[in-house]
Formats: structure tokens, sequence, C-alpha cells
């Protein structure tokens, strides 16, 4: 705690205490004595009627008079006891005064100080208790102003460039930033001014907080965390006062970066809300930009911000003198994840024998924060079964844990839907090895996981895809048809296991025919166009360009499309039963094989594919093709 702080508590408590003890004196009233000389007492001797003598020569006495009042006199010890004060005693008594001797004058007030002392400092010590409690980290009263920013500095856990993988792009950004903190001269004898903001923008987990600690790693300074939600609190003002304490305390900590996450809390477009009102989001929000338009690029502080939804934020914030650079923080490629895999390995005791390169294949998609919750389940699953070494089986089992949840082998499937299963994940497998354009099968499994996965086909691109040609779409459409083709074939009847693929189906076929404009019919015509919604959040919407007209030759063109590709997967299948039957049997006995066990069943080990003239297939406008009947879950 500061100085400062700890001597405004220390002058409260004594103010309170002083406070109280006025109370409590206020609680506990003394009678007092009117004082009156020696001489008084002679003459009002006759009409006392009650009298306490003290041992020190105080006298206090009640007369016979109306009102009554007591009388405070003081007679010489000395004279306490002669014969003649013993002889007024005795009289006195005779008379019928109540007579009372006391050892000690002051032992009343001595009395009545303790007690208001015990109490006021059992109040006092309780009142201590409670606000050494209300000041701990679980509570911030009486000091909610103030910014509850996290700083890091370099004695704590140093994150370097070297923890930070498959961002490559944007570290080479952030490393100008770098160079600046270390020497601010180098820029400035070129006369380049540094950015005072950056904005980091990705998905969840791409690393954007990462790549913030790691710059304040490499330069060496103190780094400031806090969340665009800290500022937001139920009093009307709090949130700007955070926002100047947060850069009152970077400015004196120079040179810092000051790291903003999950800034569209408050940084969101002004006026967006449906009340449209200067609320506290909105102030906030102003001092935000208060701040960076008048900050000192020379004071040696950095702003760094991240989100997930630039599109939301406010024109006012993105402007060249705030933040200045916007930097993308993308999800890996197949090279980042394999760099990634490998520094989440580091001090783990990992088999010489794990492929990183087949994992890295296996996640496309996966961001830092999935890769690193995919090695610590494998860890967890090497743990489980007491093994020293992390495997590649516990890494692929971790995989599809995450892909489809834990495997649920006690889930008991009778024989007539297991085998059902089989040929429906075989459909998908046999058509995807089969078409030339689809994706390379990895594994077939009839094994159920989480909660709704009876069993999955997984096939994966050899490398990074950024472009899909049309013939791509189509084969890999057809491949996912090749479930319900296959139950169709072999057993003359559908089940609702192809909900999802013909849903998938569907969305490819109507992309390609409204968005990529891959139909001869339409032409390469985008139908429809997304809008922002401003004031219900900016979320995406599609709008409707077109006729009535258009959208039902938009439909027809999608049942073709979807309808070209099932007969083609039925097409495959059905020119190879006696291999769908075989490989059918064998994945009965073992329940997952691998994409390789079923090339060899295929007799596809020499780079076979099927090429005939099955990507001429072609349903014209009009034709009386069979619509499939869509099954539903």
């Amino acid at each position: 705690m500061d100085q400062k702080p700890r001597i405004g508590m220390i002058v409260f408590y004594v103010v309170l205490g002083l406070f109280l003890l006025i109370a409590l004196r206020g609680l506990y009233p003394t009678e007092t004595s009117i004082v009156v000389p020696y001489t008084k007492f002679l003459d009002d001797f006759n009409n006392i009627i009650d009298i306490v003598v003290y041992d020190s020569g105080k006298v206090v006495y009640i007369t016979g008079d109306n009102p009554r009042r007591s009388l405070e006199t003081y007679v010489p010890s000395q004279t306490l006891v002669t014969q003649t004060f013993q002889n007024h005693i005795d009289l006195l008594a005779e008379r019928g005064a109540n007579i009372t001797f006391e050892r000690g004058s002051d032992s009343l007030f001595w009395v009545n100080l303790l007690g208001t002392l015990i109490p006021l400092g059992i109040i006092i010590f309780i009142w201590f208790f409670l606000m050494r409690s209300m000041s701990g980290r679980n509570s911030q009263a009486f000091t909610f102003t103030k910014s509850p920013a996290k700083k890091y500095v370099n004695t704590d856990k140093r994150v370097t460039f070297k923890d930070v993988a498959g961002v490559d792009e944007a570290q080479q950004e952030l490393a100008d930033i770098v160079s600046y903190l270390k020497d601010p001269s180098i820029f400035a004898d070129t006369g380049a001014r540094m950015p005072k903001g950056l904005l980091l923008v990705g998905p969840p987990g791409t690393g954007k907080t990462l790549l913030a600690r790691a710059v304040a790693g490499e330069a060496g300074v103190p780094f400031f965390f806090i969340s665009g939600s800290d500022f937001v609190e139920l009093f009307v003002g709090v949130g700007a006062a955070r926002v100047r304490d947060l850069f009152t305390q970077a400015k004196s900590s120079a040179p810092s970066i000051l790291f903003i996450d999950e800034i569209d809390a408050v940084g969101r477009h002004r006026g967006a809300g449906l009340g449209g009102g200067h609320d506290e989001r909105e102030q906030t929000l102003n001092q935000i930009l208060v701040e960076m338009d008048g900050f000192d690029a020379k004071t040696g502080v950095i702003v760094i911000a991240a989100t997930n939804r630039p599109d939301i934020l406010d024109k006012a914030l993105l402007r060249p003198g705030r933040f200045d650079k916007k930097i993308s923080v993308d999800p890996p490629d197949l090279k980042g994840r394999s760099e990634i895999l490998k520094i989440h390995m580091r001090g783990k005791p990992i088999d010489p024998e794990v492929d990183v390169q087949l994992l890295a294949r296996r996640t496309p998609g996966f961001v830092g924060a999935d890769l690193e919750n995919l090695i610590n389940e494998a860890a967890i699953l090497s743990a489980r079964k007491k093994k020293k070494m992390i495997g590649m089986a516990e890494l692929e089992e971790a995989i599809d844990r995450v892909l489809a949840g834990p495997a649920k082998r006690s889930r008991i499937i009778n024989d007539r839907e297991k085998k059902i299963l089989a040929y429906h994940e075989l459909g998908h497998a046999v058509v995807g090895l089969i078409l030339p354009k689809a994706f390379p099968v990895h594994k077939v499994t009839i094994i159920p996981r989480g909660t709704s996965t009876l069993g999955f086909t997984e096939s994966l691109p050899l490398e990074d895809r950024y472009l899909i040609t049309k013939s791509e779409l189509l084969d890999n459409m057809a491949q996912a048809l090749g479930g319900r083709a296959a139950e169709d074939l072999v057993f003359g009847e559908i089940t609702t296991g192809a909900a999802s693929d013909l849903e998938r189906a569907s969305a490819m076929a109507r992309s390609m025919v409204t968005q990529f404009g891959m139909s001869e019919r339409l032409g390469p015509i985008a139908w429809g166009k997304e809008e922002e919604e401003v004031f219900l959040g900016r979320e995406l919407t599609r709008m409707k360009n077109y006729s009535e007209e258009i959208a039902s030759e938009i439909d027809s063109e999608v049942k073709t499309i979807v309808l070209t590709c099932y007969e083609k997967a039925k097409r495959v299948l059905s020119d190879h039963r006696k291999k769908l039957d075989d490989a059918a049997e064998y994945l009965l006995q073992k329940e997952t094989i691998s994409g390789k066990e079923l090339a060899d069943i295929l007799g596809l080990e020499g780079g076979n594919y099927y090429k005939d003239d099955l990507e001429t297939i072609d349903i014209a406008p009009g034709a009386s093709a069979e619509e499939p009947d869509i099954a539903k879950d």
C-alpha cells in the first residue's frame, strides 16, 4: 500500500475514535456537584440529610431544602480527624442523616472512564477488522474509482517473442515497438513518430494478449493489463475516473505498455444502443478518447488494445493519433500450428516418434489456445495410463476428444444400428478416397463420442487451402452425401443420421450459386448482400435483393447441384460395392481404421483414383430426378 493511503486511513480512524468517544460520553452522563466554601457547609449543617465523606477531604452533601441539590466542599485532612468534626458527624447521625465514608476521591471518575474506553476499544477493533476485510482482494469499497489494472514487472515470469509462434507478420510489426521502447533516439533521428496506439485484431485464442506481454518482456518495461469490462461500473463517472487513474499509473511508470483487452466492451459505436443516450459506457469511451488524444508519445507509454470485433468500434477510436495501426492476428497456418505445438511441448516428456506435422495437419482452424489445451489433454491421458511419455496415440485421442468429445464406449448400440453406422461412415470415406478432388481420408471410426456423435470420418487436406475450385467443392459435396447414399444403396432405406450431412451439402450448394457465381444457369452474379444493423448491435444479415422468380431459380439450381452430387456418390459406391462390404466387415471388427488401411482394402495403394465420366454427370433443369427425402433429427 502507498504511504498516502496509509496516512489517510490512520487519520480516518483517529477522527472516528474521537467521534465515538464524544458519543459514548453522552451515553454515560456523570452527576456534577456545586462546589461551595467550607463556611457554606457550616451554615447548611443543620439541614443536611445525606453526606459522603472522602478520606482525601472531599465532602459531598445534600440538604433538605427544596429543590434538593448536591453540594461539594473541601475539608482539610487534619480537620477530619479532630474531635470537633467527629462531634458534627455524631450530631448528624443522631438527627437521622445518611452518612457514608469513601476511600479515594476520584474512584467514580475512573469507573466512568473505564466504562467508556472499554466499549470504545471493542467498537474500534471491530471496525478495524471490517475495514481490513473490505480492503482485501474481494472488495474495492472506498477505492472503486481506482483502476483495477494488474501490473507486471520484470521480476514476473518473463514472456518473449520466443514464446510466440504462428504470427510472424504481427510479431514483425511489434518488433518496431520494442526497438522504440529500448532506444527512442533511433526513430527521433529520422523524424519518425511511433504510433500512440496499436489495435490487435483476431479471433479469440490467437495470442493477442500473449503478443502484448511478449513486447513488454522484450523491452523490459512494466506492463499494465486491464479488461474493457473493468471500466464500467454501476456508479456514474466511475469508468472515466478509472481511465484517468490508469493513464496516470502508466505515465508514472514510463516507459511502459498499457494493454486493454476486449476494448469493444467500452469502445462500441456511440449511439448504437436502442436508447441512444449518453450512458456510462459512452462517458468512459469519451475519457479514453481524451486521454489518448492528449497523450504525448514522448512519455514512452504505448497503448495496445485487442478485440475480435473491430467492426463495432467507434470511428473516433480508430483514427490516426489514437490507434494508428491495426495489426491482424489470424489463426495459424500449417507451419504456424507446427511451431506452436513445439512451443507447448517444451519441458514435457514427448515420445520421439510423435509426428508434429501430422498433428498440425489434423488441427486446421485450431488457434494457440486450442493447441495448448490439446497438449494438456494428451498429458492428462498419459498420466491416466501411468505412462512416462506422451505418445502419438494420446495426442491423436486428445484431438478426437477436442473435435467430437470423449469416447462413449459404454453406450450400447444394437447390431443393426452398428452395421448401418459402419456403412454410413464408409460411404463418406470410400467416396472421399476415390474421387480425385476430395480431401484425403485420415481415419474412420464408429465409436460414439460426445452427446450426439455416433461415428465420424475425418478428412485432412494435404496443405492449408485458401482457394477452393468448383470441382473440389463438388467432390467434397459428394463425399458429404456418401453416407446417405450408402444407406440407400445397402439397406434400401434411409435414417436420420444424414441430417447434418444434408445441411452441409445444401449450404455449400447455395453458396456456390449465390456467393461464388458457380452456376452456369444464373451466371457470375452475387445474389443477396450483407448488411449491418447499426442500432441492433451491427449484426450481419443477408438482404434479399432479387425477385421471387430468381429465388425460385436459385432453389432449383441448388436442388440440381445437390442431386447431381448425390447421384455421383451413389454411383461410386455401387461400382465398388464388393470392396465396400469388405471394408464394413473390417470396420465392424476393429471399430476404428485409418485411411491407409481403407485404401489397401480398396486397392488404391498406388494412388489410383476413380476417373471416368462421373464429373460430367448433370441433371438438366426440369429433369425428373427424385428429390432425396431429408431425414430430420
